[in-house]
């Protein structure tokens, strides 16, 4: 019996070790293996176990061995440290590729893109449609989109409260949660002009400068009249004049609007009408862009123009007295007939 233990103990030692060199032989060629098709879309539910994601991966021909990317992320203390979501993977992802990119959580991202220019509703809509985004709002739910939001801001109408941005999301991203993304980013553009701003009569607030913001972004053909724009209401706000913007009134007559504005609307009063009422409208009309919320922190120098009208080629001519503002509108909207000027009538 010793005889044969004697045998035997050496075979088994030698099995053992010729089983274990092999198995390190494979586990190291596993380490050096590749993912062998591109763009693949990999999701790890909440509550995955390495287990359990080992095995998926091996179900999708992502790895070769359930056991060794096991073994492999526990030997990198990884084991309890991988990610929920979903994952892009492509081609020549190594095991150790795989785990990194579960364990840093670098989920797929789609994107979202709020225009500058746009309504709430319009947003909104831009929204409802997006397949991406996890759809949990109902309408009457958007009507009281602020009070539904963690913000500062709740007693105000949502109008140009969502900065215009491309945003990038995982997937199960909702609509709220968007939107709050949206509304910070905005919150946070508009303080931070805020706190660098030059001070100017009639905007008072971050909310008066918001809504001259969105009418700068309707009035503006050219990015290089911004500033220039900006300057005109805020000269017009300073001398308490009236500041005749035909945006204010297109977006008080609603739906009325068929896209043309006449003599009447201008003379028929509503809170919107810039052309009756003083001041700046009770509301945005618009998103406003970086640049137009920056327009009205830091406008152009010229303090004394008080009128512009487009040139037809995209940017404006400026005036500084109604005199010459009269002769720009012959000039270049009625090819220099003044029998059809309006204005005094």
């Amino acid at each position: 019996m010793r005889f044969f233990l004697k045998v035997l103990f050496p075979l088994i030692l030698i099995f053992s070790a010729a089983a274990g060199y092999y198995a390190y032989q494979q586990f190291s060629a596993f380490k050096l293996s590749t993912v062998k098709q591109d763009n693949q879309v990999f999701e790890i539910a909440k509550g995955s176990t390495i287990g359990s994601v080992s095995k998926q991966l091996a179900q999708k021909n992502i790895i070769s061995s359930p056991l060794y990317f096991k073994w492999l992320a526990k030997l990198n203390k990884q084991a309890s440290k991988i990610k929920a979501g979903e994952y892009q993977i492509k081609k020549g992802m190594t095991p150790d590729d795989l785990l990194s990119l579960f364990v840093k959580g670098a989920t797929l991202q789609y994107q979202t893109r709020l225009p500058e220019g746009k309504t709430f509703n319009e947003l909104v809509s831009i929204i409802q449609s997006d397949k991406h985004l996890k759809q949990t709002l109902s309408d009457e739910d958007y009507n009281h989109i602020m009070q539904k939001l963690d913000t500062d801001y709740s007693q105000y109408k949502p109008e140009g409260w969502f900065f215009p941005d491309t945003y990038s999301y995982p997937r199960n991203t909702t609509d709220l949660q968007f939107l709050q993304r949206a509304h910070n980013a905005m919150v946070k553009k508009l303080k931070a002009g805020w706190a660098e701003r030059e001070p100017f009569k009639g905007i008072d607030s971050l909310y008066d400068a918001l809504i001259l913001a969105s009418i700068i972004e309707k009035e503006t053909g050219d990015p290089r009249d911004r500033k220039k724009v900006a300057r005109v209401f805020i000269n017009r706000l300073e001398k308490n004049m009236l500041l005749q913007t035909d945006p204010t009134v297109i977006y008080g007559m609603g739906k009325a609007y068929k896209g043309n504005i006449r003599k009447k609307d201008l003379k028929k009063d509503t809170p919107f009408n810039t052309y009756t009422r003083k001041g700046l409208p009770p509301t945005p009309i618009t998103t406003p862009s970086a640049a137009s919320i920056d327009a009205v922190f830091h406008p152009d120098n010229d303090n004394k123009i008080l009128y512009f009208v487009a040139k037809g080629d995209g940017l404006s001519h400026f005036s500084e007295n109604y005199k010459a503002h009269k002769k720009a509108v012959v000039k270049y909207l009625l090819n220099g007939d003044s029998s059809r000027y309006q204005g005094d009538k």
